[in-house]
């Protein structure tokens, strides 16, 4: 398993931009060289299928920067919807525990306090670590300590309506971390990434084959043209992994943390 770092998101956008000025640089000597083959040959006789090929790659491009763009708003944001939904479970969870009898409430408390801390460990350790897995190992022991003396406290009152609502608490509980951990480890697959690259540089050398008629290359419009999508690229990558970068969910752990400080109150 291939682990992403925010440096190897800024090593690949630094080696796509000079990647893309590279291309266009050869686009532009490629074109030169044949408007010179055939100023000599036949005159300049371009039927402009160029200009339809470029069309389509440029489509191409614009299609799958939209929408990979947009899985990445859409996962971005899920990922800040689910960390509220599992900080209203959690409190819920904890609530219910007032349904309980008196002496099994305060231990229960002091797991679901130490349960939380261990879900926030989890995501403020760097992303793959040994810190962060320790930590997702501790929450599940947690998990299997709350179900079990949460379940036999509810089970002492008798009551059907405690246990169910005790029990479907802790299922709801538990349930969202395994939500949370498929939505952390989903993202578009290695080849759409691929594609994008591939084209990219067949966009650049087409831009590059289309200044070939100025006798000069333009480097702002090159230099323009790679930053623009090597910085959307990056932005794309930066949301696919938002606790890496500069687009962070960071602030959606806000939530869980009141949660745990009205908790210790």
């Amino acid at each position: 398993m291939v682990t992403i770092t925010a440096m190897k998101i800024g090593l690949f956008s630094a080696t796509l931009f000079v990647l893309l000025i590279v291309f266009v640089f050869f686009g532009y000597h490629l074109g030169r060289r044949q408007r010179r083959r055939r100023a000599g040959a036949q005159g300049d006789n371009d039927n402009g299928g160029g200009s339809h090929v470029g069309g389509t790659v440029f489509t191409l491009i614009g299609l799958l920067l939209g929408f990979t763009l947009s899985a990445a708003a859409t996962g971005f944001q899920q990922r800040q919807v689910l960390i509220a939904q599992e900080a209203n479970a959690i409190g819920t969870a904890y609530l219910r525990l007032d349904l309980l009898p008196k002496p099994d409430q305060a231990p229960l408390r002091s797991l679901f306090r130490e349960y939380l801390q261990a879900r926030l460990d989890t995501y403020k350790a760097a992303v793959g670590s040994p810190a962060a897995h320790t930590a997702y190992l501790r929450s599940l022991k947690l998990q299997a300590a709350l179900w079990q003396q949460g379940t036999t406290a509810a089970l002492t009152t008798n009551n059907t309506a405690i246990i169910s609502l005790t029990a479907s608490a802790l299922n709801a509980t538990f349930d969202i971390t395994t939500t949370r951990l498929v939505a952390a480890r989903t993202h578009p697959p290695l080849v759409l990434f691929i594609l994008l690259f591939g084209v990219a540089l067949m966009a650049a050398l087409l831009v590059g084959y289309g200044m070939a008629s100025s006798p000069r290359i333009s480097w702002l419009q090159t230099i323009l043209f790679a930053a623009a999508l090597s910085i959307t690229l990056f932005t794309i990558i930066d949301m696919e992994y938002p606790r890496l970068g500069f687009v962070r969910v960071d602030l959606a752990d806000r939530v869980l943390m009141d949660t745990l400080q009205g908790m210790r109150q």
